[in-house]
C-alpha cells in the first residue's frame, strides 16, 4: 500500500520576489513622505527585482514605468544649477503624483502575478 502525498507550493517557489514588492509599496510612502532621493534604492531594487526575477511582462512594464517617473526629475533636479536643496523640494507635485500613480499600477500589476503565475 503506497501513501500519495500532496505536495504544496513552499514559500521558497515565490513567483514574485517580496523584496519587489516591499519596494513597490515603498516607494510611494517616501515620495509623499519627502524623501523623494531615498526613494531612489527602492526604486532601483524593483525594477531589478521586476526584469530578472519576475516572469510577467505587465510587472516588468510597470515597474519600469515606476523607474522613468522617477528617473525624470530626478535628472531635471540634478542638472539644475538653481534647483533646490533637495529633490523632494524640488519635485513638481504633479510628478509625485505620477510616481504615486505608477507605484500604484506596480502594486496591482504585482498582486494579479502572484495569483495568476504558475509555481516553479
Amino acid at each position: 500500500m503506497t501513501a500519495t502525498v500532496e505536495s504544496h507550493p513552499t514559500r521558497t517557489g515565490r513567483r514574485v520576489p517580496l523584496s519587489v514588492t516591499v519596494s513597490a509599496w515603498a516607494v510611494p510612502l517616501m515620495v509623499v513622505g519627502q524623501f523623494a532621493l531615498i526613494a531612489g534604492v527602492p526604486v532601483v531594487i524593483a525594477l531589478v527585482g521586476a526584469l530578472r526575477r519576475v516572469p510577467d511582462r505587465a510587472v516588468r512594464r510597470a515597474a519600469t514605468l515606476v523607474s522613468v517617473t522617477f528617473a525624470i526629475p530626478l535628472v531635471v533636479w540634478l542638472t539644475r544649477p538653481d534647483g533646490a536643496p533637495s529633490l523632494s523640494k524640488d519635485m513638481h507635485p504633479g510628478f509625485a503624483g505620477l510616481i504615486v500613480a505608477a507605484s500604484a499600477a506596480l502594486i496591482v500589476t504585482l498582486h494579479r502575478a502572484r495569483r495568476h503565475l504558475p509555481a516553479r
